[in-house]
């Protein structure tokens, strides 16, 4: 579990984040919504520990980030993996090459046995096929599979996900939320998604933090999210015509089963 308690972040005296308290819960996946500008990197490049908060605490299983040494800190990212917004794959490198590349810099495993862990990985994204390939020959659904092969390769105990589905069609996010919730529940990772995708929010987000000017909106579940009476979050969620009638839609059917 990760808490963030009484977070404040300020950039030449424009206050970001705002007294932001909340916590994400292991073997959950815990996701960071809003409009662009409200804070939402911000805060996520505070937690991994990027950009260090005017005040506040970030703790990681009882161990503050804030408080900690540069060194302390370098130890535990070693804890965290990252998928980055567009994958971020050494384009020289190939797929198998990609993944071991945290095990080359961090692990002291021999190499045959880091080897054997980047395809271990490569297979739990289905890419193994794929894994003498460059970055350059995959599709971009297939790229992100191979930065989640990367990002869990050191068996991280938390897992940032910045717009895991940026640039990816419907079908093929759905595919990569799935392989990112189940990831999170087999191996209790604490993962946290900063996300513009609804699709995303209905369909895997346990723990959701609605970020609105630098403050929290507002914190629920995806089922909640649904029915909540938060304007503002309504506003941003449901944006579209359809989307508020489908709303409209879901809560009169949920009002119908129960009477």
């Amino acid at each position: 579990m990760i808490s963030v308690e009484h977070l404040y972040k300020s950039f030449d005296g424009r206050q970001v984040l705002c007294d932001i308290e909340v916590k994400f819960l292991s073997g959950h996946t815990n996701l960071i919504i809003g409009q662009s500008g409200s804070g939402k990197t911000v805060l996520m490049n505070c937690m991994v520990g990027l950009i260090m908060p005017d005040s506040g605490r970030i703790v990681y299983d009882g161990r503050d980030l804030v408080a900690m040494t540069k060194k302390e800190r370098t130890l535990i990212r070693r804890e965290i993996g990252m998928l980055f917004q567009g994958s971020a794959l050494f384009d020289s490198m190939t797929v198998l090459s990609n993944v071991m590349f945290p095990l080359d810099m961090f692990s002291s495993m021999n190499y045959k046995d880091r080897m054997r862990r980047a395809q271990s990985c490569l297979e739990r994204v289905n890419l193994i096929e794929a894994q003498n390939k460059y970055p350059n020959e995959l599709s971009g659904g297939m790229q992100k599979r191979a930065a989640i092969a990367r990002a869990i390769a050191m068996g991280p105990k938390y897992l940032f996900c910045d717009e895991p589905n940026s640039g990816l069609d419907p079908k093929t996010s759905l595919v990569i939320d799935k392989m990112i919730f189940d990831i999170t529940h087999e191996a209790n990772i604490t993962t946290i998604v900063n996300t513009h995708d609804m699709n995303s929010v209905i369909g895997i987000g346990e723990n959701i933090l609605f970020i609105n000017n630098g403050k929290k909106g507002w914190q629920g579940t995806n089922k909640e999210v649904l029915a909540s009476n938060n304007k503002t979050l309504n506003d941003f969620v449901f944006a579209s015509d359809f989307s508020k009638q489908l709303r409209q839609d879901i809560i009169a059917s949920i009002h119908d089963s129960k009477t």
